[in-house]
């Protein structure tokens, strides 16, 4: 049996509407992976969804979370149980598209990066124009990320990033919500990781279609960007 090369990691709540497509999505992409979707308590019914989805696709993997504990909590189970030579973080809604996978891949596999994040800043690939404001905010955030840690980062706090597996697994995350965004890239640029950017398209939704993040995301997105500054970086002990 062939090695898994990525594990798809993908946190999950009340997406009963798109969930079913995104992972037909993810399996038409020609790569060898697993799919880990970790529900986070969802009460629309997502996780019945999810397990008939389990029963019919072999590589597709369930974590089901006992309450709502947040994205980031949820993509600590994720990466915790991936076995893939590289893990991607990827939105149970239909936002960002899985064939930019090989994209994101290319850096890894050349042995130039540890690290790829997607960016929705730097593209001349398609994208759905919304929400002024919110790109406002985002721009700050990267903004002050990059002051934080001295990376020169377009797009801080994209959905799409890939990392080596051993990498992910081997720093200690904190966040419960959304303030993994700012939190990882902290802590890989004091891990010395070696990052690098790709454009992808993007195919944002509106709040009234179930977009999340808001204004509180946001002000916890700056509180992590100063504590992860200078806190220090723990790294996990490798298995014995």
């Amino acid at each position: 049996m062939n090695p898994v090369k990525l594990s798809v990691v993908i946190p999950v709540y009340n997406e009963r509407d798109t969930i079913g497509e995104i992972v037909n999505r993810v399996q038409r992409v020609n790569i060898s992976k697993e799919i880990i979707i970790v529900d986070d308590g969802s009460t629309d019914g997502t996780r019945e969804r999810l397990q008939q989805i389990r029963a019919e696709q072999g590589n597709v993997h369930l974590i089901l979370q006992p309450r709502n504990m947040g994205k980031g909590k949820a993509l600590r189970a994720g990466f915790a149980a991936a076995t893939g030579e590289y893990v991607i973080v990827q939105d149970a809604d239909l936002e960002y598209d899985p064939e930019d996978y090989h994209k994101l891949l290319g850096p890894l596999e050349r042995q130039q990066a540890d690290a790829v994040y997607g960016s929705r800043f730097i593209t001349t690939e398609e994208h759905r124009v919304l929400y002024f404001w919110h790109s406002m905010g985002n721009k700050l955030l990267t903004l002050l990320s990059n002051m934080a840690t001295d990376l020169n980062l377009s797009d801080m706090e994209t959905c799409y990033k890939v990392f080596r597996r051993e990498l992910i697994q081997s720093i200690e995350l904190e966040e419960d919500r959304f303030g993994f965004e700012p939190e990882i890239t902290c802590k890989l640029a004091r891990a010395r990781a070696r990052i690098y950017e790709v454009g992808i398209a993007y195919h944002g939704r509106t709040y009234e279609e179930g977009k999340k993040i808001g204004f509180k995301d946001g002000l916890r997105a700056l509180w992590c960007i100063l504590k992860y500054r200078f806190k220090p970086l723990r790294r996990k002990k490798p298995p014995l």
